[in-house]
């Protein structure tokens, strides 16, 4: 299970990319595409660092 979690949010992430990209091609308000693009960032940055060694 500990591989899991990380797994899914770098897959939302790729998901949340592709979002925002289409939004982007779409012309949809800049502000859902900084939205989905910064939520996508999160979703990495959490991916990344669930998979780096530490404590436990």
């Amino acid at each position: 299970m500990g591989s899991v979690l990380p797994s899914l949010l770098l897959i939302l992430a790729g998901v949340l990319v592709g979002g925002a990209w289409s939004l982007h091609r779409q012309g949809a308000p800049r502000s859902a595409v900084v939205i989905t693009a910064l939520l996508a960032v999160l979703a990495t940055i959490g991916g990344v660092l669930w998979l780096l060694p530490g404590e436990g």
